[in-house]
């Protein structure tokens, strides 16, 4: 029986599991699902309040214990604390390619680093443009960002289509989006801010630097100083998910890879596909048409879906024909456009940003509508792109 069981069921999940392309097809199904869910006139209304319910009799999303403040609904849950750990994972990845991997020199990150920085600057331009006078322009960092999980995902399912070289230069630059990110999240989408908790999640740095300073395994101790270090930025005004990368950057190196095969699992096929679940319980709005059509989705679209692939194959062009990098070995630049729009599918980091940028529902739902949109004709361009533009290359290059 136990045999049948692991033939049948567990050899296929994991199977699943360790397979890049299956974390874009669950997010994808998972944004569908709540999608369709939410826009059933029976059970929208439960499917969308369940998300916000709270834990006390208060229809608060914070918990007053005496001095303790603790998330007091399932959103503030998702969104505040499992988050956090989707932001570990990511501050791992940082640490790793910083240490030894494809951000460890200034001749492997700069072309990466660089076509990053373009990926971000560019599309916050467009947007800007698109809002300069509107009450939209503080989502100016939405399109910004680009979903790891994802575009790797779409990567993996053109096989051959896209060299591993060319697969690295997207990781590594997806990497540095999200660090470019977690940046603009802590400066400009914070509350405002708490001295006293500023100070504690200072001191408990400081305790992290000794620990490491020290020697000390990991273990007990890292785990305290990060729930101290997650519930004092809980409440200092910057976004508590930042501490998941505070954290990250503190853990020993041989302890990296370990941790790194642990988390993937629940936070991929746990945590994110309940985010997308939370995130995108969107009730469509009557006037469909003039959402799409407002500045905010716009600027949302265009950013993302032009301004990537421009931003990214401009600011590689410019690094290559100075010479101060040179195109990963296997790839041309038809190929660099081609990750650019790639890039674009925002996704989860956009559609956490957007939950930032705006306290209206109605501006969230319009900007997590805009990700959706963009980031799936990304992926349907981005697609075709690769397919006309790209050879097959040998089974060492994939």
């Amino acid at each position: 029986m136990l045999h049948f069981i692991r033939n049948t069921f567990l050899h296929p999940l994991k199977e699943i599991i360790h397979d890049s392309r299956a974390i874009g097809i669950i997010l994808l199904f998972c944004t569908f699902l709540s999608l369709i869910i939410a826009n059933i006139p029976s059970v929208n209304i439960v499917y969308t309040q369940f998300w916000e319910n709270t834990f006390s009799n208060t229809n608060e999303h914070y918990l007053h214990i005496g001095f303790i403040n603790l998330p007091n609904s399932i959103i503030i849950i998702i969104n505040d604390f499992l988050m956090a750990f989707f932001f570990f994972l990511a501050g791992m990845e940082i640490k790793r390619e910083l240490s030894f991997g494809e951000l460890s020199s200034f001749k492997k990150s700069f072309l990466p680093v660089f076509a990053a920085l373009g990926g971000m600057l560019m599309p916050a331009l467009l947007f800007l443009l698109c809002n300069k006078n509107s009450i939209y322009k503080h989502g100016w960092a939405i399109p910004t960002a680009t979903d790891i999980a994802f575009t790797l995902g779409i990567a993996s399912l053109l096989g051959k289509r896209v060299p591993l070289t060319l697969k690295v230069f997207i990781t590594a630059l997806a990497i540095i989006d999200d660090l470019g990110a977690i940046v603009i999240i802590a400066i400009f989408y914070g509350s405002k801010l708490k001295v006293l908790y500023l100070v504690l999640s200072a001191v408990i740095v400081i305790v992290f630097y000794m620990l490491n300073k020290l020697k000390i395994k990991f273990g007990l101790w890292y785990i305290v100083a990060a729930l101290l270090l997650w519930y004092c930025m809980f409440n200092s005004g910057i976004h508590a998910s930042i501490a998941g990368v505070i954290a990250a950057f503190f853990i020993p190196i041989n302890n990296l890879e370990k941790l790194e095969l642990k988390l993937h699992s629940p936070v991929y096929f746990l945590i994110l596909p309940i985010f997308a679940l939370a995130n995108t319980a969107i009730i469509f709005p009557e006037n469909f048409t003039t959402t799409l059509t407002n500045s905010l989705s716009i600027g949302i679209f265009i950013g993302l879906f032009l301004g990537k692939p421009l931003g990214i194959f401009i600011f590689s062009f410019i690094a290559v024909k100075t010479k101060v990098a040179a195109l990963p070995e296997h790839t041309n630049f038809k190929q660099m456009i081609g990750a650019g729009i790639l890039c674009g599918i925002g996704f989860t980091m956009s559609i956490f940003i957007a939950a930032l940028a705006f306290k209206e529902i109605e501006f969230q739902n319009t900007a997590k509508i805009a990700v959706l949109i963009a980031s799936f004709v990304s992926i349907i361009f981005g697609i075709i792109w690769l397919r006309a533009f790209s050879k097959p290359v040998s089974e060492t290059e994939i």
